[in-house]
């Protein structure tokens, strides 16, 4: 009986909580095969808890200490483990039962149940694509989405321009949470973002363990919503720990090492996209393909109108609320009638076009592409990012700039 009542104990903030999260989730994801890799400690802890769950706790500490064996600094499965331990000689009064510091042990609760209710409610990656994906450009093997609410982190790969789901990790993101808008706010920005470089360990204090991915923010939306800050990187741990909570990070996103190193095997610096959102939008194929088909055709539509060489149909698809790096939307028409009054002929080709839809509730899509624009005055290439939003149901675009 009193391994009974000390096994009920310990789940009370584990087991319980995680399933009562579970039925409003699986209401709002689509049915079908769960996708989620199984790599890492989530399926051991999965079993562990089963087993708990089961008052087999012979077998969950049996199942525990084989974790541990293979993560080594892996403290949650070390607090189950002490759990599990005095389970066996007095009833527990919870989770964390072991002397610990309350913050540490909150700390290691929330990742349980992060962990848990990621396994528990694997979405159907097989027929659901994050809405975010629209289309990855030819050069993109790979591309990252951050999930903040689920403390997950998952990578598509470029499959002939459909994503297809590869991997994803557990990961812990800023202090204060999400959507950062200042500098030093302790959170973690939501968007379209790229990685930029590789900082290899070397160079680095060892609370970035294993290495760094830093990202462009603030990137140039960013910068036109005033937001402030540097420094957000996808990075690694401390050599003696882990994995941290979901909530602890200064706005980075953090990964064990052992993920960290997996991840490195598929980011590519200056190509790789993180899309970094509060919690992933999933779309059906057919959806996706209807989202995807109506911005490409909007496009389509702004290149002939502006090979046409009439600048009112060309600057019909930029919003009044426009604005490049120089100009607004009265001084970019100014600039392109200028222009304009002088070409008898114009040609425009796109290559090598991503398509990433933001985060959130805004209509908001990043372009990329190669473009080629020749006519009877001028010859050049360059590589150019548009952002496009909904207006008056209608794409425009809001913003324009070399990439």
């Amino acid at each position: 009986m009193r391994l009974l009542h000390a096994g009920r104990k310990l789940l009370v903030l584990l087991c319980v909580a995680a399933s009562a999260i579970a039925p409003s989730f699986a209401t709002e994801q689509p049915p079908g095969k769960r996708g989620i890799s199984d790599a890492g400690p989530d399926a051991s802890l999965e079993y562990v808890f089963d087993e708990i769950e089961a008052n087999r706790l012979d077998s969950a500490l049996q199942r525990t200490e084989a974790l541990l064996r293979a993560y080594p600094n892996f403290r949650l499965a070390h607090l189950i483990q002490g759990d599990l331990l005095l389970a066996r000689g007095r009833p527990l009064p919870g989770f964390g039962g072991t002397p610990a510091a309350q913050d540490q042990v909150r700390g290691l609760r929330d990742e349980a149940v992060a962990r848990l209710r990621a396994y528990r409610e694997r979405p159907a990656t097989t027929r659901y694509i994050p809405r975010y994906l629209l289309q990855m450009g030819p050069e993109q093997r790979y591309a990252v989405v951050v999930d903040t609410k689920r403390a997950r982190l998952y990578v598509y790969e470029n499959e002939a321009g459909r994503p297809r789901f590869i991997a994803d990790y557990y990961v812990s993101h800023g202090k204060a949470g999400a959507d950062k808008k200042v500098e030093g706010d302790n959170r973690t920005p939501l968007g379209v973002y790229e990685v930029t470089s590789y900082i290899d360990k070397a160079k680095l204090p060892d609370l970035y363990g294993s290495g760094a991915f830093p990202i462009n923010y603030p990137n140039e939306w960013d910068q036109r919503l005033g937001r402030t800050g540097h420094g957000i990187w996808l990075h690694g741990t401390p050599s003696d720990t882990y994995a941290r909570p979901p909530l602890s990070s200064e706005g980075c996103v953090t990964l064990a090492n052992q993920d960290f190193n997996q991840l490195a095997t598929f980011v590519q610096p200056g190509l790789t996209p993180v899309i970094i959102s509060n919690e992933i939008e999933w779309l059906s194929l057919d959806d996706w393909q209807s989202e995807r088909k109506g911005l490409k055709d909007a496009i389509e539509r702004w290149r002939r109108d502006w090979e046409s060489t009439d600048v009112d149909r060309y600057l019909a698809h930029y919003s009044h609320d426009f604005r490049s790096d120089r100009h607004d939307y009265a001084g970019w028409a100014e600039q392109k009638r200028s222009i304009g009054a002088n070409r008898q002929w114009i040609k425009v080709g796109l290559d090598n076009m991503s398509l990433f839809r933001s985060p959130g509730r805004d209509e908001l899509v990043v372009v990329t592409f190669e473009q080629d624009y020749r006519s009877d005055g001028l010859s050049d290439r360059m590589r150019k990012r548009q952002y496009w939003i909904k207006e008056g149901g209608r794409w425009k675009i809001a913003y324009e700039g070399k990439a």
